[in-house]
């Protein structure tokens, strides 16, 4: 296709003017911005180094919270006469029961320390891999999730029901010997014993369950997907870290998550396309310019 012309006022043809040829393409950035937000593909180095850099400000500022004693140890016995109103005060029972079965509260205290951040990681990478298009989304549920915690663990300390005075819970990781928690046994003294409020180990199970419930193919890794926060729940009243109440915390929190995630993008992360959208081109001319039609002036 030749020269595109213009048309002038006197019915001749004209080409477009190198001037015109530049200012659009000054103005192609602002023409090529995208109206609705959508993620981008995911880079790798990027990822690593914000996922390495967020985990170590996580735990230094949840660290850092003042372990108030004192009020954390007051706000659990509040928090066990509520559920005792509610009738769900049955953490106890749950903690006995399962730790008359040996195998079964060592393999729940193994549960508790390393699936949290193995099934949370392995979530991250499938979701970089198979589904890069809802990767920036669903990852800005799981970091706001975990801001709004931290926000938690400094205005409400809270101490887990283990540590309680006079109710008789069992902490099971010292009973049984078992690496266990970093809130118990020898990893006692390098976290904050009272920040039981919101229940992170909620939090982070229900963010994969519902990812992978809403974007798996195969029906047995929905079903997986629908029990990993199911059985957490269990894990985390069985060894004693947390109350009912505390996974409720985490609920709200993650909601709060996908709020925040659904405000930035306009939707949901299974919501959006598999694989991000390539940024359009506007097409150019044989001169290497822009390519723009301007209308024919009326004589």
């Amino acid at each position: 296709m030749g020269e595109a012309t213009v048309k002038t006022l006197e019915g001749r043809t004209a080409t477009p003017s190198p001037m015109v040829d530049d200012e659009v393409e000054a103005r192609a950035p602002r023409n090529r911005q995208r109206t609705a937000r959508s993620p981008r593909r995911p880079r790798i180095w990027f990822e690593i180094l914000l996922i390495a850099v967020s985990y170590w400000t996580y735990s230094l500022i949840r660290n850092a919270v003042p372990e108030q004693k004192s009020q954390a140890l007051r706000n659990a016995d509040w928090i066990w006469d509520v559920e005792k109103t509610l009738g769900i005060a049955v953490e106890q029972t749950v903690n006995h029961a399962v730790n008359s079965v040996t195998w079964l509260i060592v393999s729940m205290n193994y549960y508790y320390a390393t699936l949290h951040f193995i099934v949370t990681i392995g979530v991250l990478v499938w979701l970089y891999r198979g589904h890069p298009g809802r990767y920036a989304a669903a990852r800005l549920v799981l970091f706001s999730t975990t801001g709004v915690a931290l926000v938690g663990y400094y205005l409400y300390p809270l101490a887990p029901p283990r540590l309680m005075n006079g109710q008789h819970f069992i902490d099971t990781v010292l009973v049984h010997e078992t690496w266990g928690s970093m809130a118990s046994g020898n990893f006692k003294n390098m976290s904050n014993q009272y920040a039981a409020m919101p229940s992170m180990h909620i939090g982070w199970s229900l963010w994969c369950g519902l990812i992978i419930c809403t974007l798996a193919a195969a029906p047995w890794a929905k079903i997986l997907g629908a029990l990993y926060p199911t059985t957490t729940l269990v894990v985390i009243v069985a060894t004693a870290n947390h109350f009912w109440l505390d996974a409720v915390g985490g609920m709200i929190c993650l909601a709060f998550g996908f709020a925040v995630s659904y405000a930035w993008y306009r939707a949901l992360p299974h919501q959006l396309p598999q694989l991000p959208a390539q940024p359009a081109s506007l097409p150019r001319d044989p001169n290497g310019g822009l390519r723009r039609f301007l209308p024919a002036a009326r004589t």
